[in-house]
């Protein structure tokens, strides 16, 4: 009788590896500013996700921005230095994903459940130079005339 052996493999040796980026990741130097139409929505943990299509016409800096109001957070973040310095997204990408905060971190602020068609506009950051892929790792959210502050908690 012949012997057959096989080898398991792990399962997650047959899944995707899915990115989780830290905040040193990014570009912290540099705020960029997005605004459009949410495509695509993904409510989950470790972060909630989105792909944000901006609007064919280009972007433009509200005038107001350097100037709005932003809520505390629990972590030391200098939101009005980031207003100020915010800038536009060299890259010409329409289409970017968004990595919003952790679920309960969205709970904490109150964010209502974000859906496709939703309008946006967010604060964040990506990578030095804007290499790779257009991600933003967001800071700032404004949407339905509230602004959230994803950093951390609220404080």
């Amino acid at each position: 009788m012949q012997r057959r052996i096989f080898i398991a493999l792990p399962l997650c040796a047959s899944l995707p590896a899915w990115a989780h980026h830290g905040w040193s990741s990014f570009d912290q130097a540099r705020p960029i500013y997005l605004e459009g139409k949410v495509a695509q929505v993904a409510w989950r943990n470790p972060h909630v996700e989105l792909s944000l299509i901006l609007p064919d016409q280009g972007l433009k800096l509200p005038a107001d921005l350097a100037t709005r109001s932003l809520p505390a957070q629990a972590a030391p973040v200098d939101g009005p230095g980031l207003l100020k310095a915010a800038q536009l997204p060299t890259r010409t990408d329409r289409r970017w994903e968004i990595e919003l905060a952790p679920l309960s971190r969205m709970q904490a602020w109150g964010v209502p459940e974000i859906k496709a068609g939703d309008t946006l506009a967010m604060l964040g950051f990506t990578f030095a130079g804007e290499k790779g892929q257009p991600i933003l790792r967001v800071e700032y959210l404004f949407a339905a005339g509230k602004v959230y502050g994803l950093r951390s908690s609220p404080a």
